[in-house]
């Protein structure tokens, strides 16, 4: 969401992040001006800002995991997690700001038949923010992904805020998105690589930014039963196109998720990027899975951005992400209704 809100013209000045190789992740692409805070949430104490006469906007969103419809395990208000929504509250306190935006999954209105969505709306109206909330669709903020994020904007000042229009004419594609990066073999871990080609889009031109090359470019090792199942699976097709022979380690195929195995489709936007290690998607038209920059390209983020830690940390560091395009159509609308 920060990068999103710099593309947007925001002054990014306090950060709060708990885990370490996000923090790292964050720095090596920012600096804001109060620092970064690698604390939990519970333990962060106000800084004060440098005001000046722009609106200040507090932003955020708490762990995700207790609300996606992928977690069947503790989806619920017994999972401590799902209650960090209270901590943003908490900090709205603090600081008073013109603006509050708050971002979790779709999955939210779902769970617990919705409470935690419509509690977090009822403590910022308690403070005194009028508040909107809408579900958005990146595909329709000109990102390659199909992915619904819950928004949650309050104002301070009595406005309603107006959330950004779709454009459903801009609808870019995995071909458009990701062909243009270097080809790769199973296992490739040569952090970055120069261009082969030219972009094949403007989307990619526009995430090249006059780059030369770009940074993690690396795809996970699979054995060589993983490859063999990838080789039976068409774009759009997933697990139920394996031979029964090659998913003999599976209890239970049958109770695979979508997901599994599932090859993008260049000519549509991707399914949602989530946990590589549980999704395990597929390249279109190479039998591999996706790297971490073409994770990365189908979220909106632009080449020059780099994620830090091992490869596995910097998949769930861009799979956890809220697309940096979507982002900075919420705060554009900000902007211009202050």
């Amino acid at each position: 969401m920060s990068l999103g809100a710099k593309l947007a013209g925001v002054d990014v000045q306090i950060v709060v992040e708990k885990d370490r190789h996000a923090a790292r992740t964050y720095l090596s692409n920012f600096s804001p001006k109060l620092g970064l805070h690698q604390t939990d949430i519970r333990k962060f104490r106000k800084v004060d800002l440098h005001r000046g006469d722009n609106p200040i906007v507090l932003f955020g969103g708490p762990p995700c995991q207790g609300f996606s419809t992928s977690n069947q395990k503790n989806r619920d208000s017994t999972n401590a997690e799902n209650w960090l929504f209270e901590e943003f509250v908490r900090v709205t306190k603090l600081y008073t700001p013109d603006w509050v935006i708050f971002e979790n999954v779709r999955g939210i209105l779902e769970t617990e038949k919705g409470i935690f969505a419509k509690l977090i709306v009822k403590r910022l109206e308690s403070l005194g923010y009028t508040t909107s909330a809408r579900v958005l669709n990146a595909n329709e903020f000109g990102v390659p992904q199909k992915r619904s994020r819950f928004f949650a904007v309050g104002s301070r000042h009595n406005h309603c805020f107006e959330f950004p229009e779709p454009d459903k004419d801009n609808c870019v594609t995995v071909k458009q998105a990701i062909f243009d990066l270097p080809k790769l073999k199973n296992g490739a871990s040569r952090c970055f690589l120069k261009y082969t080609t030219d972009a094949h889009s403007q989307y990619s031109k526009k995430l090249r930014n006059g780059a030369d090359g770009c940074h993690n470019h690396l795809v996970t090792k699979n054995g060589l039963n993983i490859l063999e199942r990838y080789k039976h699976v068409p774009q759009g097709g997933n697990w139920e196109n394996i031979p029964n022979l090659l998913m003999r380690n599976y209890t239970d195929k049958s109770r695979c998720h979508t997901g599994i195995y599932k090859r993008l489709e260049e000519g549509k936007p991707s399914i949602v990027i989530g946990n590589y290690r549980k999704n395990m998607l597929i390249h279109p038209t190479q039998d591999r899975g996706l790297s971490v920059r073409e994770g990365a390209r189908l979220q909106s983020f632009p080449d020059w951005f780099r994620f830090q830690g091992t490869i596995g940390f910097q998949q769930q560091q861009v799979g956890n992400a809220v697309p940096p395009l979507l982002a900075k159509a919420v705060f554009r609308a900000i902007i211009s209704q202050s």
